[in-house]
């Protein structure tokens, strides 16, 4: 059974790149006054993959549209970067948020193993209602899944609840889902990544309680500005790192090619979040130990 290491930089620490958006990227795209067919997506998912994965200790991806097969076959990816595959059906309108998940059996888990890929991911919509041991048992067949492959299980709970019950519910869910058999915890960044820094870390420490795995944070909700400070907070408060796709690469959504801006901007963004989680992130066998 593979560890942590196999998508950890030498410190122990996580500095990986999500790429695993579909419906959600579409939407962007559109936003920002570009037509978005499925090879439009693909083309920026390829060129993420090429120009930051050098960067990343590993890179999320999906297998819509036929980039996953592209970036392998034309090794489009770093040596150095593993492959985290989502294996999550997402319940999601255009122009909506994700409403709800299940796992997607569609995916050739074998085949994705064979061709490379070191982890598995999955993302739960957590909501307090009577739902929540259905999500459970998901989650712990999520888990078998990976580990019958030989593969990590990375597991992303994301809250719905109402804003004044976010923060308790983010620690709730982590107590409840991290136990199911994942060996990496993906989790929301408390209070958005706004706010005093010190009340970020004291919430982080609650969810380091809550946890019974090692755990980075995603970046979605968080303004990308907000987010290195916020990383450096969730991290003094015992996160390992961070697992993060639009604080990274949302700038270069406005270029036709986004190429050069994904050099100049995306690549020095992960410059300063690898600075900060080496400095302040608690390497993985510490928690798993």
């Amino acid at each position: 059974m593979k560890d942590l290491g196999a998508l950890a930089r030498d410190s122990g620490t996580f500095l990986m790149v999500a790429m695993d958006q579909r419906e959600s990227l579409r939407t962007m795209l559109l936003e920002h006054g570009h037509p978005a067919g499925d090879e439009r997506l693909a083309a920026f998912k390829v060129a993420v993959a090429r120009e930051l994965s050098p960067h990343a200790s590993a890179l999320l991806v999906d297998s819509e549209y036929g980039w996953f097969d592209r970036i392998v076959d034309e090794a489009l990816v770093s040596p150095g970067c593993a492959l985290i595959m989502a294996v999550d059906a997402l319940d999601q309108q255009p122009g909506k948020i994700v409403e709800d998940t299940s796992l997607d059996r569609s995916v050739d888990v074998g085949a994705a193993a064979a061709r490379g890929v070191e982890a598995l991911k999955l993302l739960v919509i957590w909501r307090d209602d009577h739902r929540r041991a259905e999500r459970i048992v998901m989650s712990q067949a999520f888990a078998q899944l990976a580990h019958e492959h030989e593969l990590l299980a990375v597991l992303e709970p994301v809250v719905r609840v109402t804003e004044e019950e976010r923060e308790d519910a983010i620690v709730t869910a982590a107590s409840e889902l991290s136990v199911t058999g994942c060996d990496l915890y993906k989790c929301q960044v408390p209070l958005g990544g706004k706010g005093d820094p010190a009340e970020i870390t004291r919430w982080s420490r609650e969810i380091d309680a809550a946890t019974a795995c090692p755990w980075v944070v995603l970046s979605q909700g968080v303004d990308p500005d907000d987010f290195p400070s916020a990383v450096e907070a969730a991290c003094k408060g015992g996160a390992s790192g961070m697992l993060a796709g639009r604080a990274v690469w949302t700038a270069t959504l406005g270029a036709n090619d986004p190429t050069d801006l994904l050099r100049s901007v995306s690549v020095p963004r992960l410059g300063e979040l690898e600075a900060i989680v080496d400095a302040h992130a608690r390497p993985w066998w510490e928690k798993a130990a």
